[in-house]
């Protein structure tokens, strides 16, 4: 297997005066702090990151229709653009994540699926009763952030302790490449990989989403221009693998694409019989994006994984606040798509292991950040959004259409 190469020496951090520029112009600020306090300045460097990866992107789409140019620091308050929802301290934008103490520290804990209050509350070993946050709060501030890493990876739960000392493992992206005409097959959902396959999709490469019956892309109930503007001009194909003919067609489907997307962890995929190592060996270009890397069983989504990895702001009185909405899974997808914008070494497949804690990490040089004024004097611009090209299509509606072009049954 040939895996990305060059890792986390790579990127130049840019002069705090650069950073706090970017930052000031993404949006983020106004999605930092508390709701009756001043935007905060977040620390590190992710919006200058964001631009580098938006400039590797329009280095590789230079083509008839000129390159695809995209303002990489603006994507990141993108979705909080089109949703209204603003900053909430040490509650992430979007509600559903929340910054704890714990007896060493600080943890942000994820409760944004159904199931989630049962998994916690036998996380603490206490029954589910209308007491949970309570006593949630209560155990983790009696435990170590190492002890709620090790429950939540074991469990399957998305939350962390907020690391001091961040490591980051980044892919390098290498020399760019046209992905016009290419055939994309996107496993993800939510918002990192949809954004990488959106992004592939301006390049001029074809995409193709696949869903199961039974696990629908959740962002499809979240806010619908968000969706449409990643999804537009997408094929929406539904393939169930526990069937025969649908498992058969889904293999089928996968060997004919020259670029893979998912958000899995493997062992999520080789239950379906996908095996990247196979499909690398034939020239695929792979795209991972899990929480922590393909070596991990963390789960995580955008708001715990980017204060896990110390994407946190901190108020006068030394408290975390969030940082943006959800800010990992834009940084991820930003990053998946100028690594699949690279061209594999010596024709071979490639592998990119996009672990989001590692993008995260990799923008956080110091812990300065603090109050956007007076300290660093920039003009502090509100989240904007993009128009969508057009409406995404209802799901499963290209499946036949697609199969069939591609001479593939799904009798």
């Amino acid at each position: 297997m040939v895996t990305g190469m060059g890792t986390g020496t790579w990127w130049t951090p840019p002069s705090p005066a650069d950073a706090a520029r970017d930052w000031a112009r993404s949006g983020v600020l106004p999605l930092t702090g508390h709701r009756t306090g001043p935007p905060l300045m977040p620390p590190g460097h992710a919006a200058s990151w964001a631009a580098s990866m938006a400039d590797r992107i329009a280095q590789a789409t230079v083509g008839e229709s000129g390159p695809v140019r995209i303002d990489g620091p603006r994507l990141l308050a993108e979705r909080a653009a089109l949703t209204g929802r603003t900053r909430q301290g040490a509650v992430s934008v979007g509600g559903s994540c929340r910054l704890y103490p714990t007896l060493d520290g600080w943890a942000a804990v994820s409760v944004a699926r159904p199931d989630d209050p049962a998994l916690w509350s036998a996380l603490i070993e206490h029954e589910l009763d209308d007491r949970f946050t309570e006593r949630l709060a209560a155990w983790l501030a009696a435990h170590p952030g190492a002890e709620l890493d090790q429950r939540a990876e074991m469990l399957g739960l998305a939350g962390a302790a907020v690391s001091s000392d961040p490591a980051a493992k980044v892919p390098q992206p290498g020399r760019p490449r046209s992905v016009r005409g290419l055939l994309v097959v996107d496993f993800s959902a939510l918002w990192a990989g949809p954004l990488c396959a959106h992004l592939l999709g301006l390049a001029g490469a074809e995409v193709v989403k696949v869903e199961t019956p039974d696990r629908p892309d959740g962002a499809r109930h979240g806010n619908r221009t968000f969706y449409d503007l990643l999804h537009s001009g997408h094929q929406s194909v539904v393939l169930d693998p526990a069937d025969s003919a649908g498992r058969k067609a889904l293999h089928a489907l996968v060997r004919r694409a020259d670029i893979v997307i998912e958000a899995s962890r493997p062992r999520a995929l080789a239950r379906f019989g996908l095996d990247a190592d196979v499909e690398v060996a034939r020239g695929c270009t792979w795209v991972s994006i899990t929480a922590a890397g393909r070596d991990s069983q963390r789960i995580g989504f955008g708001d715990d994984v980017a204060a896990g990895a110390g994407l946190v702001a901190w108020d006068r009185e030394g408290r975390p606040v969030f940082c943006g909405d959800a800010i990992a899974d834009p940084l991820a997808g930003l990053t998946a798509a100028a690594l699949a914008l690279s061209e594999p070494q010596e024709d071979r497949g490639v592998l990119w292991d996009v672990g989001m804690a590692d993008v995260v990490a990799a923008t956080l040089s110091g812990r300065s950040g603090g109050a956007a004024s007076p300290e660093h004097r920039v003009p502090i611009h509100a989240p904007t959004a993009r128009t969508p090209a057009g409406i995404a299509p209802a799901m499963g509606a290209d499946t036949n259409a697609v199969l069939t072009r591609l001479g593939i049954s799904n009798a």
